[in-house]
């Protein structure tokens, strides 16, 4: 039997006990009877949230005399797991599981096997249904789907009658009064103040079971065509200038709009027995569980395009289309979203909308690069805040330290407009360093870049002044297509940014993707097995081995540099080998190229980014090939460390102004004295000040960093001896200080150079 089928005779019998004029409890005892006896599943149970607690409000197969009884809080349990997280169980053994809890009064002893899913209403969990067997087993799919479509039909059933908590239009069980700090994940950098609107006002979905089943899927196929009307309509916008990555971001999100499997699973879910609207929601429903099984973030950040897409089908189908967007912006907002699409953030009025708040959200997420691009500051991962905020709360956003300040008190909202009064008054002071070059109070000149990845990043070069783009990650356009990017369309955005560029260097590190910057098109048995994908089957590994890759790159660069200069960056290199391997595709490319008699870079130089510890040991035999150096903190220090920089528990866990790092950099850096090679910093090292002044002292003469940084560091240039710093550096790393950071910051505050 099919999935359809089978849960078409579910909702057969349920619509006859939901038609009856039977009361509440009545009605949920027969429920657990049906799903039982369909399911060939010796216990069924509901239980609903009942003044904060979570009762066992019908059963068949569990003591009868444990109904109303057997309470637990959310959290407790299995059951109150899966409600407080509000996810499915499916267990062979439920006694192993961590959160497993033995109810002596329910009888449940004998019983192995465990499946739960949540009953939820307005995006909220109100109650669990769970089905139990005396034999180990895990339940099918079937079997779950026809327990969520269960769940469907008893969130309005409960509502109706009044048998849970009351829910408020937020979704959440009433929103917090006072001021609340509510912590989340850097998403945007930036600081905002405004008031709280809801991006997606909750589709209230009133019927469930179909009465024509035909006519509710020609209510879908309309919707579909409105729905892709609308997609067509934004991909075909140039908001960023036409070819741009932003344009491929949406270009995928088009594809989801025409996914076939997509519309083929709602139409089964209509088959069911299902409305327009409940099939939608029930296909949704099924998304959010895979997105919860995918630990790659890349497609699970696409997971959340087609939710994004799943969202607005819920509200064509329903006539209900405004969105906060489409009524209109009345004053400063700070949008609140549980997750928001490319698309959606694209349709507010930018000069009202100054900051994001998500509930889920994460840093590959293609709304980060639109909304990085739109200068707005996002904040992610802030696990129930629609529990915490009211539509129209006041809200200080401060994502450079990653929180959000709920309804201010006064006191708080004053400190805040000091401080970003005082922001404002700092970048207007760096602004005015924009064409001032950084010299040092010595008279040396520093070099300072900006680090890059998008075509519109490069405005950052003629608003900051910088000399020229340090690292350009090559990556982003492969991670934002849904296919491998074609040469032409490589050479087309290189040849744009060397344009935007200018006169100015632009270092192109080629493309660093695989191991926990994974791409669908590009799957590999080894890389699938790598348990710790920052040191996997990635970057130059990658395109060595996949030599088709790295040579439709390295001829993209040589044709978008005809006439130019070409700055080369080749990343993860751990041996002097890989290193020739790579420079010899370009060179092949050059030769191919020569034949042809095509129009040559005016010259090419090439470098290595150190980010594996062990280039360390062997660059006296890699520098006479080398043009340039640079050193790639970020990974270098989680290399070092052996601390993974994405686990929050080890972030603090190592400082860059350890001895150890500082002395393993001054070792590269006495290595290179005398060599020709051009030795630089990449990454956030050195963008921060008192780390700056630290790599100045080791010989650092080359920082690229984000642009935001870039006015903070040459202000510190200019206020530096580069011979005191280094004297001092040299005592330090000969005998450490018990605190590096607090020696370097009293040691600058003496000579009234201001290092934080």
């Amino acid at each position: 039997m099919t999935a359809a089928a089978a849960a078409r005779q579910i909702l057969t019998r349920l619509h006859e006990v939901m038609a009856s004029r039977m009361h509440a409890q009545g009605k949920l005892d027969r429920v657990v009877e049906i799903i039982g006896e369909s399911l060939d599943s010796e216990v069924c149970s509901i239980y609903l949230l009942r003044e904060g607690m979570l009762e066992l409000y019908a059963t068949r197969g569990l003591n009868q005399s444990a109904v109303h009884v057997t309470r637990m809080a959310l959290g407790e349990g299995l059951t109150g797991t899966l409600v407080e997280n509000n996810e499915t169980l499916n267990l062979a053994e439920a006694k192993a599981h961590p959160d497993f809890q033995y109810r002596p009064e329910t009888g449940e002893e004998k019983f192995h096997s465990f499946a739960g899913v949540p009953i939820v209403y307005r995006e909220r969990a109100v109650g669990a249904l769970n089905v139990q067997h005396v034999d180990p087993r895990r339940y099918e799919d079937i079997e779950i789907e026809a327990l969520q479509t269960t769940a469907m039909v008893l969130s309005e059933l409960i509502a109706n009658a009044g048998l849970v908590d009351e829910v408020d239009a937020s979704g959440s069980g009433g929103a917090l009064d006072g001021t609340q700090t509510v912590n989340g994940l850097t998403l945007v950098k930036g600081l905002a103040a405004g008031h709280a609107v809801f991006h997606q006002p909750r589709i209230e979905i009133d019927q469930v079971m179909a009465d024509d089943i035909e006519a509710e899927r020609q209510r879908v196929y309309r919707a579909f065509d409105k729905m892709r009307e609308q997609i067509d309509n934004m991909a075909s916008q140039a908001e960023f200038g036409v070819g741009g990555e932003h344009e491929e971001v949406l270009q995928t999100y088009k594809m989801f709009a025409y996914d076939e499997g997509w519309s083929r699973r709602i139409n089964e879910a209509i088959d069911s027995g299902l409305t327009a609207e409940a099939a939608i929601e029930r296909v949704q429903q099924r998304t959010r569980m895979r997105m919860r099984e995918i630990d790659d973030p890349l497609l699970a950040d696409r997971m959340h395009d087609l939710e994004d897409l799943a969202n607005r089908l819920l509200r064509i189908v329903s006539g209900q289309l405004g969105t906060a967007a489409t009524q209109g912006l009345r004053r400063d907002t700070i949008l609140i979203a549980k997750n928001l699409g490319p698309a959606e953030l694209l349709e507010y009025d930018r000069r009202k909308l100054k900051g994001v708040i998500l509930e889920e959200g994460s840093l590959t997420a293609h709304v980060v690069i639109v909304a990085r691009a739109m200068g707005v500051p996002v904040l992610g991962r802030t696990r129930g805040l629609r529990g915490m905020v009211r539509e129209g709360d006041e809200i200080l956003l401060d994502a450079d330290h990653g929180t959000a300040t709920l309804r201010p008190s006064q006191q708080i909202a004053e400190a805040f407009d000091t401080r970003f009064a005082k922001t404002r008054e700092k970048q207007a002071a760096y602004a005015e360093l924009r064409d001032v070059e950084p010299f040092t109070r010595c008279g040396t000149r520093i070099q300072v870049m900006i680090n890059a990845g998008l075509r519109d990043d490069m405005s950052a070069l003629a608003m900051t002044g910088a000399d020229g783009v340090g690292l350009f990650r090559t990556e982003f356009q492969f991670l934002v297509s849904a296919t491998l990017p074609q040469r032409e369309r490589q050479t087309r955005l290189y040849r744009d940014v060397l344009d935007a560029a200018g006169d100015k260097p632009v270092i192109f590190r080629t493309v660093d993707i695989g191991g926990d910057k994974a791409v669908p098109y590009l799957r590999d048995e080894a890389a699938n097995m790598d348990e710790n994908p920052a040191m996997g089957w990635r970057a130059l590994r990658m395109a060595l081995e996949r030599e088709g890759l790295l040579k439709a790159q390295a001829r993209a660069l040589l044709e978008a540099s005809a006439g130019r200069s070409l700055y080369v960056m080749f990343p993860m290199i751990s041996e002097p080998w890989e290193f020739d391997a790579a420079k010899a595709v370009f060179d092949e490319q050059l030769d191919f190229l020569k034949v042809r008699k095509k129009i040559l870079p005016e010259s090419i130089r090439f470098g290595a980014m150190l980010e594996v510890p062990s280039l360390a040991e062997v660059i006296d035999i890699l520098a006479p090939r080398l043009d340039f150096l640079s050193v790639g903190t970020n990974d270098l220090t989680q290399f070092l460390f052996a601390a993974d920089r994405a686990n929050p528990k080890l972030a603090e866990r190592y400082d860059w102004l350890s001895p150890s790092i500082l002395r393993f950099l001054n070792r590269l850096s006495n290595a290179l004295v005398g060599q020709e090679v051009d030795l630089g910093i990449c990454g956030e090292m050195g963008g921060r000040r008192l780390e700056a002044l630290a790599l100045l002292g080791l010989g650092f003469r080359r920082l690229s960093i984000t642009p935001a940084a870039v006015g903070p560091i040459k202000e510190l240039i200019r206020q530096v001896d580069l011979a005191e710093i280094g004297d001092a550096m040299n005592r330090w790393l000969v005998s450490p200080p018990a605190d590096m950071r607090t020696e370097l910051r009293e040691w600058a505050a003496e000579r009234g150079i201001e290092a934080d």
